[in-house]
């Protein structure tokens, strides 16, 4: 039987390292099990948009709604959609690890950039590895 070990992180990115990282990117897709005991729905998505500026409210649910078109999300719950900060992790992984800091005491001692993320719950028939309880990112670049 497979089991999962958590990422261990070695570092993060600095602010200057974070920039560089960053160009040509679209945004990053998160994706993980939900820690939320059912009925709630099973799967927490996080899409980091590499802007540093707010998106129009009237903008924001089209947005939702295009990236679940295109990732066969039929559900969503629990939506945040803001500008918030993220730093970047290095892991045993290829790519950074996106992370959303919510602690400011963390925050203080991290490089973090602000991103508009939009972080919900959601269903699908993909993202079997989410579902068998794994964590993982994945980069879209222009």
């Amino acid at each position: 039987m497979f089991e999962a070990k958590p990422l261990s992180i070695k570092s993060y990115l600095s602010a200057t390292e974070i920039q560089k990282h960053l160009e040509n990117v679209d945004y990053i897709i998160m994706a993980a099990p939900s820690m939320m005991a059912p009925p709630e729905l099973p799967l927490h998505f996080t899409l980091f948009l590499n802007t540093q500026e707010s998106i129009p409210e009237e903008i924001r649910p089209k947005l939702l709604e295009k990236f679940c078109n295109d990732h066969g999300i039929t559900e969503t719950s629990h939506v945040l959609s803001n500008l918030e900060r993220i730093a970047f992790a290095q892991t045993s992984q290829e790519t950074p690890m996106p992370r959303h800091l919510l602690d400011d005491a963390e925050a203080s001692q991290i490089p973090w950039r602000l991103m508009h993320i939009i972080d919900f719950l959601g269903d699908s028939k993909g993202f079997k590895e989410a579902k068998d309880g794994l964590s993982g990112w994945s980069y879209s670049y222009n």
